[in-house]
């Protein structure tokens, strides 16, 4: 609090004397022991207001007395009546004292509640009580609860195209004529847009309206003063008004309007939605003339012509109205909100005609009219009840009416509990303020409009800043917490009208206040509150309604803050807050603000708008920008069960348990002002959070903002759409939003299932399993090319699996090494997923291919080995080609090669691979039945005594034998990945049968194979038969591998049949060398040969069997 010492206590004490002394009432009075911290503010409120207006007086206003018993008055007798009404679920006051709808809605959220809106029967029926027992009948403020709060929205949704007239400097001919007859006028509003030409200081006529018998009847005119101004001035029935509105001269779209009725004589001129000027009263009451000219861009010193004072620049959305708008039309015209109704010329360039030197161009104005919280309708109003029922209507929002204020039941009685007992017993913060303002005071009555501007506001904040000061060592409590959000929610929505005292201390003034209200809010958020917070969440939502309430003071304010310098920081130590303004031109730089330095210099808070958005601002023509930005650095809450944020986790791979979510970082924040109108743009900022600690607990940074709408009864709530991580390194996370709000980095906490040592030996084991695999496989598919395999389906299957499992632990093994750069990463991560899911997709064909065998398909081999390659490789195309075309941009993960997680991208893979595995698991379940029924008939073939032995063996063994064979190739093992995150032994086991799957099918698809160990054995035969050959030259030998031919010594062998062989005859003596050959088996279950020597008689009978399926 430094800043504050006892000079200023000083003043506060003196000025809060002399108060008492002008008001010479402490004696006549009685005297209260204020309640509440604002309590006090009454007395100053009052006897400023008399101060600064002693002509008014001190009235109190109230529309209508209470005529009837009330439930509940708030107050003493000398208060303004505050009737409360309780329901079962809500707390209903009603305010007696009229104010504008944005003063009452103010009131309201200093008191901690909301403007009541009647939109809940319970609610309707509590209110319609209190107003019958209150005996007021006059219409009262209610809010409309399908209009949200408004909010800074994308440039693009705030823009329209017009079509405008330019007035260029070189020639001073220019004019443009409303083709349109004019009647007589009683009243008669004119607004236009202009942008002023910077070079040009001479006085200039924007419109002029001459008359038959009257030139001057009605003109708008501007000149440039010394201090850059364009000031303006009307000429009304040939009277020339003083030069007061004004706007400043830079080059920007300004929204005039000028109002004029013979009633009374009443004028106005209202700059961009403010009324600027305004009198009554001329010399000559009547109608304006009819039958007149309306010019555009010069002055008529005579009927039409003779034209003078001409206006360079440029004009558009020119309207007349036959009446004397509101402030609240020109409010919404100045939006851009059209107002058709009684409209007597509306903006057309087909009804203008114009001189040469006048060119039509095309411009982009910035209207945020459908984003305005106040329309030209008016706002919400309870009229009346029928049958039980509120009647509603629509009021010029200024009108002061009477309103009721709605809160939870449960945070009405916990306010009046702290009000209790801040009455019988005084905190030491409470005492102290009543020591500061001269101990006790007389309560001139607590009404809402008590701070109505800055003085009364700045003179409360001075007093509570010395309090906190002197009471630093007894601290805050939670009921003096409560008390001063309640003073920051008032003081933030103080109309930013002038000081009472001289104008040109008025920007210091705006400064000290701005100044006091931050070191109050920092006394507020201190980490020593942290605890204290927990004690009062039924009344306040927490630390974001202080930072609710800095955001709405700094940016009514900053208009006011940055008139005299292009630079402001204000710093405490747990708030840091910079208002940085700058012209727009071409090459305008971006803007980066940070929080306090640490003491290494380094990863600071920091938050910035990039250039490109700022050059957008100035290409769609905004001329000045404000950036306001804040830090907080201790908003962060202890982590307790009662902190955490309900999210959904984003690491789900099962290797960590999610704990919960927490505020993470400090709080930063940016609000976009391009010529002071409220902008969304995007930003980009790098907050520090923790890091792993070495216990295990693991923080999981995500980009978040606070989100006032999204739970309006907590206050808001933390959302993350439209921020995403950019980056994440040691100790801190950058990130990207594309709006403007308060952010944060929240910290999803994971408690690590495997130590560090574990993990590393996860990934050693993976790599290991990974090479092996790779080897086993390729030693597979060589196997099968140089040994010569017999060709079959199950063949090709079976190569293909190979190919595809190889190439997809290629990529696997080399994926760290292409996380360093994105390109390559994004590759190898559609690879990955390309060549993974082809390898499922042929273990899926394994399945159908094993199916075939078990079940009879009627399908031929070349027609299924189409299907096959379809599903195996057309398949994994198809889905990779929709995924990248769907989510390329969320495809990828953050850091590593591979699908991201924390999307529905992933679901790319493992849907397919969940169907897959599913298949083939009832395919296994098919083929494991087989088997044991095979097994169960063998076993009945057997002898009884050793039926009962040898069945529970061939069982164990029908069942044991396909699992193990079909295992690797039908990908089952990939079941074990759902229970990785049970334990770290799971995790063991998954990366051994999957890494090693290469290594599985190595062995029992190769060594293990039979047709493969025949074939090696065919070739050993072969070899055995020439080296036979050479050495002792038999009579034939047959080489080919593929015709069922038979080498015979003498005479070829004549097929029969068991039962028709003969026996007899005894064996030629004569040797003969046979090698016989017959793989070529269709549909033959076994073919039968007989070899015979010259006397027929039969000596060797051969029958060759079909192959097993399942080899």
């Amino acid at each position: 609090m430094g800043g504050w010492g006892s000079e200023g206590k000083q003043e506060a004490g003196d000025r809060l004397r002399l108060l008492d002394r002008r008001t010479g009432i402490a004696g006549s009075l009685p005297v209260r022991t204020p309640d509440t911290l604002l309590d006090m503010l009454d007395i100053e409120a009052e006897i400023l207001d008399e101060e600064s207006a002693p002509d008014l007086g001190l009235n109190v206003l109230c529309d209508s007395e209470p005529t009837h018993a009330v439930p509940d008055r708030v107050g003493d007798s000398h208060e303004q009546p505050r009737l409360v009404h309780l329901t079962s679920h809500w707390a209903l006051q009603l305010v007696n004292d009229s104010l504008a709808f944005s003063r009452a809605d103010s009131f309201c959220r200093g008191q901690l509640s909301s403007l009541a809106s009647l939109d809940q029967s319970e609610e309707r029926e509590g209110a319609l009580e209190l107003l019958q027992q209150t005996g007021l009948h006059s219409p009262i403020w209610v809010r409309d609860p399908s209009k949200a709060a408004s909010q800074p929205v994308a440039l693009s949704k705030q823009y329209l195209h017009f079509s405008a007239l330019y007035f260029p400097k070189e020639s001073r001919e220019g004019f443009a004529r409303v083709i349109m007859p004019f009647p007589a006028l009683s009243s008669v509003s004119v607004c236009v847009r202009v942008q002023w030409n910077q070079e040009w200081n001479e006085v200039s006529t924007i419109f002029s309206y001459a008359a038959p018998v009257f030139t001057n009847e009605f003109q708008l005119r501007g000149q440039v003063d010394m201090q850059g101004r364009i000031l303006l001035a009307t000429i009304i029935h040939g009277k020339h008004l003083p030069y007061k509105a004004s706007f400043p001269n830079d080059g920007a779209w300004h929204h005039i309007c000028v109002t004029w009725r013979r009633n009374g004589g009443h004028w106005a001129i209202y700059v961009d939605g403010d009324r600027k000027d305004m009198g009554s009263g001329t010399d000559i009451s009547r109608d304006i003339y009819g039958d007149g000219i309306l010019i555009l861009g010069q002055d008529q010193d005579s009927f039409g012509g003779n034209f003078t004072e001409p206006f360079f620049g440029n004009i558009t959305d020119l309207n007349v109205w036959n009446i004397s708008l509101e402030t609240r039309h020109i409010l919404a015209l100045n939006a851009c909100t059209p107002m058709t109704q009684e409209v007597f010329f509306s903006w057309n360039l087909d009804h203008l005609s114009s001189h040469s030197v006048v060119k039509e161009v095309q411009v982009l104005l910035f209207c945020p009219a459908m984003h305005q919280q106040m329309e030209v309708q008016g706002c919400r109003t309870l009229q009346g009840w029928s049958d039980q029922l509120p009647l509603f209507n629509l009021t010029d929002c200024s009108h002061p009416l009477p309103f009721i204020c709605s809160s939870s039941r449960e945070r009405y009685l916990k306010m009046k509990q702290i009000s209790d007992s801040q009455n019988s017993h005084p905190t030491a913060f409470m005492s102290h303020m009543m020591k500061l303002s001269n101990k006790t005071q007389a309560v001139l009555g607590q009404q809402p409009s008590r701070l109505g501007n800055l003085a009364q506001a700045s003179a409360l904040l001075d007093i509570s800043v010395q309090a906190l000061e002197d009471t630093q060592q007894e601290g805050l409590q939670p009921t003096d917490m409560v008390s001063l959000i309640q003073l920051l929610s008032l003081a933030a929505d103080v109309p930013t009208q002038p000081f009472a005292d001289a104008a040109n201390h008025s920007q210091d003034n705006i400064q000290e206040f701005s100044q006091l209200f931050v070191s109050v809010a920092d006394s507020v958020i201190s980490e020593d509150n942290a605890l204290k917070w927990q004690a009062i969440k039924e009344v306040v939502n927490g630390p974001m309604d202080v930072v609710k309430s800095i955001d709405c003071m700094l940016t009514s304010l900053s208009p006011r803050l940055m008139a005299e310098t292009d630079h402001l920081t204000i710093h405490s130590p747990n708030i840091k807050l910079e208002v940085q303004q700058q012209r727009l031109q071409d090459g305008s730089r971006g803007s980066s603000f940070c929080g306090p330095e640490t003491e290494k210099h380094t990863n600071l808070d920091c938050i910035s708008v990039p250039h490109q958005k700022i050059q957008d601002l100035h290409n769609n023509g905004f001329h000045k920008l404000t950036l306001v930005n804040t830090w907080y650095g201790s908003l962060r809450p202890l982590f307790n069960p009662e902190n955490n944020i309900s999210m959904v986790p984003t690491v789900t791979d099962g290797s960590q348990r999610y704990l919960g979510t927490v505020l993470g970082s400090s709080v930063i924040s940016t609000t976009v002002l391009a010529d002071d109108q409220t902008v969304s743009t995007a930003v980009r900022f790098k907050l520090q959070h923790k890091v792993q600690n070495p216990t295990g607990t693991v923080y999981d940074p995500v980009c978040a903002f606070w989100d006032f709408d999204l739970n309006l009864e907590a206050g808001g709530w933390w959302n993350t759409k439209g921020c995403e991580v950019v980056s994440k390194q040691y100790g801190y996370t950058v990130c990207y939003c594309n709006h403007t709000t308060n952010f944060a980095l929240l910290l999803q906490v994971y408690e690590a299932q495997r130590s560090l040592e574990n993990e590393k030996a996860l990934q050693v084991l993976t790599f290991i399993g990974c090479g092996v695999s790779l080897c086993g496989l390729l030693f597979t598919f060589i196997l099968f090319i140089a040994v010569g395999v017999p060709k079959s389906d199950r063949t090709t299957v079976h190569k293909n699996l190979i190919v595809a499992l190889s190439i997809a632990e290629l990529l696997l093994m080399c994926s760290d090494w292409a996380s360093a750069n994105e390109a390559a990463c994004f590759v190898v991560t559609a690879l990955l997923h390309l060549f993974f899911m082809a390898s499922f997709a042929w273990m899926l064909v394994e399945g159908l291919l094993l199916w075939s065998k078990v079940v009879s398909v009627n399908i031929s081999e070349d027609r299924r080995m189409k299907l096959y390659y379809i599903i195996g490789w057309g398949l994994p195309v198809l889905i990779v080609g929709v995924t990248l075309a769907v989510s390329v941009d969320k495809y990828k993960a953050d850091n590593h090669c591979w699908l991201n997680v924390k999307t529905d991208t992933i679901w790319a893979f493992v849907g397919p691979v969940i169907f897959v595995l599913a298949v083939n698991a009832v395919v296994l379940c098919r083929v494991v039945m087989v088997t044991v029924s095979s097994a169960r008939r063998r076993a009945k073939m057997l002898s009884p005594s050793s039926a009962s032995k040898m069945q529970t063996f061939d069982l164990t063994w029908a069942v044991t034998r396909p699992v193990l064979i079909l295992l690797p190739v039908l990908g089952l093992t990939w079941l074990c990945g759902v229970l990785v995150h049970l334990s770290v032994v799971v995790a063991y086991v998954f990366i051994i049968l999957n890494a090693f799957q290469g290594l599985y099918i190595f062995l029992v698809y190769a060594v293990y194979n039979s047709e493969v160990r025949n074939a090696i054995k065919r070739i050993k035969e072969k070899r055995k038969a020439l080296s036979f050959t050479n050495c002792s030259q038999p009579t034939s030998f047959l080489p080919s591998q593929r015709a069922p031919i038979t080498s015979w010594g003498r005479s070829p062998p004549t097929a029969s049949s068991p039962e028709t062989s003969e026996t007899s005859g005894p064996p030629s003596s004569t040797s003969t060398s046979l090698v016989i050959k017959n793989e070529s088996f269709r549909k033959e279950s076994f073919v039968n040969f007989s070899i015979k020597p010259a006397s027929g008689n039969q000596v060797v009978q051969l029958i060759g069997f079909k192959p097993s399926a399942l080899q």
